[in-house]
C-alpha cells in the first residue's frame, strides 16, 4: 500500500504553489478534491453546504501552504475541511440538517451506482437499507465521534493522520473511534429489525 505521506512530484507541486502557481495548486485541488468533498459531506450534511466548505478549505490550504511542515498532506488539508466545517456548523448553531439516509437516497444523482453488477435487485436493496441504518447511526453520533469515523473507516486514514486532522492526541483519537464503533453497533442492535434478514447481528457477533 502506497504511503500517504508526501511524494516527490507532489512535494513539488507545493513547492509550485507555494511560489503562487495556481497551475500547480489546481493540481492538488483536482488530487484531493473527493476526500475534501466527502468529509464536508458527512459532517455538514447536504451538499451545497459541504461545497462552500471544501471551496473555503482549499481557499484557506492555498493561503496556509506555508505552515505545511511534511508528512500527509492528505490529513492536512483535510484538517483544514474539518475545521472549516465546524467553524460553519458552530456559527449556524445547528446540526446536519440532512439525514445521511437522505444522503444515500438510491434515487439522488449523488449517489454512485453500486460497482458489482452481478448483484441481484434484492441484494442491492438489502444493502440500502442497511446503508440507510448505519448512516442514521453514524449521523446520530455526536460531532467529535463521527468526524474519527469517517476519517478512519471512510477516507482510510491512520490514527496519526487522524489525529493530525482533528488536532487531538493518539490515545483520543482511539478511545473516540472505539466509542464510536461501539455506538453504531449498539445503535444497528437496537434497530436490527429494520435491518434485511442477512444483515441483523446475532448474540454471538
Amino acid at each position: 500500500m502506497a504511503s500517504l505521506s508526501v511524494t516527490k512530484d507532489e512535494s513539488t507541486l507545493i513547492q509550485r504553489a507555494r511560489r503562487g502557481n495556481l497551475e500547480a495548486f489546481n493540481a492538488l485541488v483536482l488530487q484531493y478534491q473527493d476526500s475534501v468533498f466527502n468529509v464536508a459531506y458527512r459532517i455538514m450534511g447536504e451538499p451545497q453546504s459541504a461545497a462552500d466548505a471544501a471551496q473555503e478549505a482549499f481557499i484557506v490550504a492555498f493561503r496556509r501552504l506555508d505552515t505545511f511542515r511534511g508528512g500527509s498532506f492528505k490529513s492536512w488539508i483535510l484538517r483544514i475541511a474539518t475545521n472549516q466545517c465546524y467553524d460553519e456548523l458552530r456559527r449556524l448553531k445547528r446540526r446536519p440538517a440532512t439525514s445521511v439516509e437522505d444522503m444515500a437516497d438510491p434515487d439522488s444523482d449523488e449517489t454512485p451506482d453500486l460497482p458489482d453488477n452481478s448483484e441481484t435487485p434484492e441484494q442491492i436493496v438489502q444493502q440500502r437499507e442497511l446503508q440507510r441504518a448505519i448512516g442514521q447511526c453514524i449521523q446520530a453520533l455526536g460531532d467529535d465521534q463521527r468526524s474519527v469515523l469517517v476519517l478512519s473507516d471512510l477516507e482510510g486514514l491512520n490514527y496519526q493522520e487522524i489525529a493530525d486532522s482533528v488536532g487531538t492526541t493518539l490515545g483520543t483519537v482511539k478511545s473516540r473511534l472505539s466509542r464510536a464503533r461501539a455506538a453504531v453497533r449498539d445503535c444497528l442492535q437496537a434497530v436490527q429489525e429494520l435491518l434485511p434478514s442477512a444483515y441483523r447481528l446475532t448474540l454471538d457477533e
